[in-house]
């Protein structure tokens, strides 16, 4: 393939990426929290499209705008590239990056919503915001992204900046087990507060039951739901995540045109019926122990490109 269009090169991204956060830590550094914000939620923005671009150009450009994608598959058709919103971008990470999971994307879109609504609408929402109410999960979603890349935030802010902001994230590392282990004791309360017969009775149910009973204990819609032993009272609760990857294992051609799938799905919720316990994000599922790979196979029908009317 030829050189890479600056407008959707890794480096290019990258190196535009560094040049943001660095105004906006000058900007912090004069307490100026307002452009703080600012110029952070610009940098994470091409922090994502460079991680995109790390797996190839074409993740980048808009796939309803054909020359980009042109320019995209090394050909230069066009000088006018466009590429996606911040919106597809978090969407497209959310799938990437199995450590990017749905809170990480929602709090990647409200930063983009409150930049949008600062530059383009008369409300101040930087204003309002405290530093301590997103910093850290910016951060977060930052160190992963560069992780994905091989880089990381010494990489991106220097190796001083880096060390406070892996400090701050440790911070929030033990917050975040903290708040699991109120979870996990609510539940545990909840539990001893029956009786014994009632709690036999509850697991007994919950056993003769499926996760489609129980759509409603999630928080968000997900690709698939597997059973996992609750940690607080035993009883059959599921763990409920998106695909990361998919991989044919098989595929035969005796009865029709059939493959053997193996997809992996990666966990972001937990959820029991019995003692209530429900955690949300993967680091919320890790903190209590449980594994986030799930891996299960599938048969299908193999489907081809519907005629275009042109043979």
């Amino acid at each position: 393939m030829t050189d890479v269009n600056t407008a959707i090169s890794e480096e290019a991204l990258l190196g535009k990426s560094r040049a943001y956060i660095a105004k906006a830590l000058r900007r912090k550094g004069e307490q100026d929290l307002e452009e703080y914000q600012l110029w952070a939620s610009l940098a994470l923005e091409l922090l994502g499209k460079a991680a995109l671009a790390h797996r190839h150009p074409c993740l980048v450009v808009d796939p309803t705008h054909s020359p980009s994608l042109f320019v995209a598959a090394g050909v230069s058709a066009t000088t006018d590239v466009k590429t996606i919103t911040a919106k597809t971008l978090f969407e497209r990470l959310r799938h990437l990056i199995p450590a990017f999971d749905e809170n990480v994307r929602q709090n990647c879109q409200a930063i983009s919503e409150r930049r949008n609504a600062e530059l383009h609408s008369g409300d101040v929402p930087f204003k309002a915001m405290k530093v301590e109410a997103w910093e850290a999960r910016y951060w977060y979603a930052c160190n992963i992204t560069l992780a994905s890349m091989g880089r990381n935030l010494d990489d991106w802010i220097g190796e001083g900046e880096a060390k406070e902001k892996q400090q701050l994230l440790a911070i929030a590392a033990e917050k975040l087990k903290a708040s699991v282990a109120v979870k996990i004791e609510a539940a545990k309360v909840k539990i001893q507060g029956t009786s014994q017969k009632t709690r036999d009775q509850l697991i007994e149910e919950a056993a003769a039951r499926s996760a489609v009973h129980y759509s409603d204990l999630f928080k968000w819609a997900n690709d698939n739901t597997w059973e996992a032993k609750c940690i607080v009272c035993t009883a059959k609760g599921f763990l409920a995540g998106d695909s990361v990857s998919e991989e044919v294992i098989e595929e035969t051609y005796d009865d029709g045109p059939w493959e053997t799938v193996e997809i992996t799905y990666s966990a972001d919720e937990f959820a029991c019926p019995v003692c209530d316990l429900h955690l949300t994000g993967q680091a919320e599922v890790l903190a209590a122990g449980y594994e986030l790979e799930h891996a299960e196979t599938d048969e299908r029908q193999i489907e081809y490109e519907p005629e275009y009317g042109n043979c």
